[in-house]
């Protein structure tokens, strides 16, 4: 499916980033400027153009008193355009205050694109995000900003790709608990020596349950309770430092596009049912790297019960996300729940935990609420 090429958007940031003689951007009427190459021509002098490199321009090009510009220079000022200015949206805002029952009204998807030139919520998202043509700084002002649909957006044209993006919140549990499961009674029997392989036989742990030690039941319960407290670190680092990379994010659509994939898309749409939980296939990726590293620094009996424990911990953060988004809750998780949306709608640069605080504290991202 053809995205018709759009003019390339930016935002006043971007512009004020190119603020000298090597680089001299300006916006006029909405338009962004590279007049770098113009700067040692200018007829007023070089110093003059560059006293408002990385501004607007407007009223000055207007001013009497300065120099009233001729549509000459305007027209010649137009050979020089390489793009405008993005709309901003104000959803989020430092002032914003969760209600206890949070139902925010839908996006108008049609008056959303014509404002913005972002993302048409009409047709699939990734391939508008693999086309897009703003830049960086625009792509993050408005992905943080979020829209609500009555039903989940597409990101691919495709049934058959678009499937693996939904993830209905008891697949989790459905999928990760067996295997969280037969990894702590692994644990306990390779406690009392070796077992066969999980591939040779992956239901031998049902059978020999009667055959585990107390003394290996308790070493076992210590390496699950020592991988929750593992998964809380890995939850607040990977939402704050991979979900969240957006300082060091290259300005490029593929990048653009991965990010979306991983994280943008719950910001940009947070309360869509359907992807509040990491597709199995998600994480079975993210977890790889992981559960290697812990089989190659620890015996076999005690990685299997820090994974398990780690898996046990991941599986009540999904749900809990959830919950916090879509569910009546008891008082503790009321107040997660007013945490955690604040992530969203107050500041997404604070408050990256999600089933605690601990971290937040730790490290001094805790967002006032």
């Amino acid at each position: 499916m053809a995205v018709t090429k759009r003019v390339r958007i930016y935002t006043e940031e971007d512009v004020a980033n190119h603020k000298s003689a090597k680089s001299c951007w300006i916006t006029c009427r909405g338009k962004v400027y590279d007049v770098t190459g113009f700067v040692p021509d200018h007829p007023g002098g070089d110093d003059l153009i560059l006293e408002y490199a990385g501004t607007d321009v407007e009223n000055i090009m207007k001013d009497g008193d300065s120099h009233d510009h001729s549509d000459s220079a305007y027209d010649m000022l137009e050979e020089y355009v390489i793009g405008r200015l993005g709309t901003e949206t104000t959803v989020v805002r430092d002032d914003w205050e969760a209600p206890d029952d949070f139902h925010p009204e839908n996006t108008d998807s049609a008056e959303d694109f014509e404002k913005t030139q972002f993302l048409d919520l009409r047709t699939p998202l990734l391939h508008q995000m693999w086309q897009a043509n703003f830049s960086k700084s625009y792509y993050l002002q408005q992905v943080h900003q979020p829209r609500h649909l009555q039903e989940s957006a597409r990101l691919f044209a495709y049934d058959i790709f678009e499937v693996c993006t939904r993830t209905v919140w008891y697949v989790v549990p459905l999928v990760w608990l067996p295997i969280t499961a037969n990894l702590f009674l692994r644990s306990m029997l390779q406690f009392n020596g070796p077992i066969p392989t999980f591939l040779s036989n992956p239901l031998l742990p049902l059978s020999l349950t009667s055959t585990v030690t107390l003394d290996a039941f308790t070493k076992t319960l210590s390496c699950f309770f020592l991988g929750n407290f593992i998964w809380t670190i890995l939850e607040y680092g990977m939402h704050r430092f991979l979900f969240h990379i957006d300082e060091f994010l290259p300005d490029h659509s593929a990048f653009l596009t991965l990010h979306f994939l991983l994280h943008g898309i719950h910001h940009y749409m947070p309360m869509d049912r359907l992807r509040l939980v990491m597709p199995p296939i998600l994480f079975g990726i993210l977890q790889a790297p992981f559960t290697r590293l812990a089989y190659i620094l620890f015996p076999t009996p005690v990685a299997n019960g820090i994974i398990s424990g780690s898996f046990a911990f991941y599986i009540l953060y999904d749900c809990m996300h959830y919950a916090l988004h879509h569910t009546k809750l008891p008082a503790y998780l009321r107040h997660m729940k007013k945490y955690h949306l604040a992530h969203h709608y107050k500041n997404f640069e604070l408050g990256f935990g999600v089933t605690s605080k601990i971290w937040d504290y730790v490290f001094k991202t805790v967002l006032p609420v």
